[in-house]
């Protein structure tokens, strides 16, 4: 064989091995563009996954503030207008007082019936203000017997022989408790 035969053999040989090696490096190319292909499908699908996430999140903390803003609002109407049915019930007492005076002017003031008509009507309109405070849960705070500090506030103290030392001699002015909450403490004298 001569040196040209070995020659062309060896670029033929030579050759072919760089087809197989273009072959190869294009398969892997291919193989590479594939993998990075589903990669960025992977990538795509969970960045849509993370803003349909996203947008879930957004409405969700939409409705929750929306939420917090109409119980703020139901908390500050129920506060306005907690009193609104004790204010209703305290109308019939303020009617009343109107109709007193109304007729206070018509009676002839020398008459002692007339006292006797006033005296019956402010009595029947103070027990009507009685039982509207009651409904409520409004009550006198009871006054007899021993001093008692969370119900009472002494403002004086009085000699007395009918009452032992701490007890309770006169009530100056009337406490009310609302439910179990004291409103306003009794005003009163005790033994000394």
């Amino acid at each position: 064989m001569s040196r040209k035969n070995k020659k062309n053999r060896q670029k033929k040989q030579e050759e072919l091995e760089t087809q197989e090696l273009e072959q190869e490096t294009a398969q892997e190319e291919e193989s590479n563009n594939n993998e990075e292909n589903s990669a960025n499908d992977e990538l795509q699908k969970c960045k849509e996954e993370l803003e349909e996430q996203k947008e879930k999140y957004l409405r969700a903390l939409a409705d929750f503030e929306n939420m917090k803003k109409r119980l703020e609002k139901d908390k500050l109407n129920a506060m306005h207008y907690a009193n609104e049915a004790f204010a209703k019930d305290l109308l019939s007492v303020l009617d009343t007082f109107e109709n007193a005076l109304k007729s206070i002017e018509q009676i002839d003031t020398n008459s002692q019936d007339a006292i006797e008509k006033i005296k019956e009507g402010m009595v029947l309109t103070y027990e009507q203000l009685l039982s509207v405070l009651k409904k409520h849960g409004v009550e006198e705070v009871e006054n007899e017997g021993e001093f008692n500090p969370e119900l009472h506030q002494a403002v004086t103290q009085m000699d007395s022989s009918e009452h032992k030392s701490g007890e309770i001699v006169q009530v100056l002015q009337k406490g009310y408790k609302l439910k179990e909450r004291l409103l306003r403490p009794s005003m009163v004298a005790t033994c000394k």
